[in-house]
C-alpha cells in the first residue's frame, strides 16, 4: 500500500497541531516537542508538521510504502523521471523519529520528493545535515552557483541559527 506523504514546516507547532487535529477529526498519531504526524486512512495520507527552522510552507512531498519491493519500484520511477544520478539514496536514515530506507529526488521546480519504507520508531528526530549516510537530509536542486560538483540533488544543511548554509551541497 502506498500512502501519500506531505511534510509542512510551521512556525507555531501548538497552534498547527490544534488546527490540523480539528481539520482531520483526530489527534496526531505521533507528537513530539518539534514534530507531529497524522496517519489518515481515507484518504491514505501521512501528514507531518515540524518546527525545525526550515522556511514555513510545504517542506517536501512523497510516498510511504509498506515493503522494500514497493520502495524499489518507486526508485525505478524516480530514476526514470529525474535520471539515476539525480536520486539520492539513504539506506538507513534516522529521520522524523523513525528509522527508514529512503531515496529522494527533486522535481524541475525544485520541490523535494521522498519515497520511504519505515522500519521502526526512533527516539530522536534526526539531524538536518548534508551527510548522506543516514541523516535527515532534504535535497535541493543544485544551483549554478554551487559549482561543477553540484549536478544532482544535494542536501542543504541548517546552521546553528536555523538558517541554511548558502551553497552547501552533499558530495
Amino acid at each position: 500500500m502506498k500512502r501519500f506523504h506531505v511534510h509542512v514546516a510551521v512556525d507555531n507547532l501548538g497552534a498547527s497541531i490544534a488546527f490540523y487535529s480539528r481539520l482531520f477529526g483526530q489527534a496526531p498519531a505521533k507528537q513530539r516537542e518539534d514534530y507531529a504526524k497524522w496517519m489518515l486512512d481515507d484518504p491514505g495520507l501521512n501528514f507531518a508538521i515540524s518546527s525545525r527552522g526550515h522556511s514555513t510552507g510545504v517542506n517536501h512531498l512523497g510516498f510511504q510504502v509498506d515493503s522494500r519491493e514497493e520502495l524499489e519500484g518507486l526508485k525505478r520511477l524516480a530514476e526514470a523521471a529525474a535520471g539515476e544520478a539525480d536520486v539520492l539514496d539513504q539506506a538507513d536514515a534516522a529521520c522524523c523519529y523513525a528509522r527508514s530506507e529512503k531515496h529522494w529526488t527533486v522535481d524541475p521546480q525544485g520541490l523535494a520528493w521522498e519515497h520511504f519504507h519505515t522500519l521502526e520508531e526512533a527516539p530522536v528526530f534526526g539531524q538536518d545535515t548534508a551527510n548522506q549516510s543516514g541523516a535527515c537530509c532534504i535535497p535541493l536542486r543544485a544551483a549554478a552557483a554551487d559549482g561543477p560538483q553540484a549536478k544532482s540533488p544535494c542536501c542543504l544543511p541548517l546552521q546553528a541559527d536555523g538558517a541554511t548554509a548558502e551553497g552547501a551541497c552533499c558530495g
